[in-house]
């Protein structure tokens, strides 16, 4: 599997606060972003599928 790149700006203040979740977790800011936005993308997924479900089960 391979890698790209993504380049992103933001504040410092948003910068030093993820450094400072990253820190409590042991991860870098790098692995702490990655984390965060494959968990949010899963969640999504998830929630999309239960939709899903519900609807063909008629359940909504």
């Amino acid at each position: 599997m391979g890698s790209d790149v993504l380049s992103l700006r933001m504040d410092r203040g948003l910068l030093e606060r993820i450094r400072r979740h990253a820190a409590k977790r042991g991860m870098s800011v790098q692995d702490y972003v990655v984390r965060t936005l494959a968990r949010d993308d899963f969640d999504e997924r998830f929630k999309a599928a239960v939709d899903e479900t519900e609807k063909f089960y008629g359940l909504t």
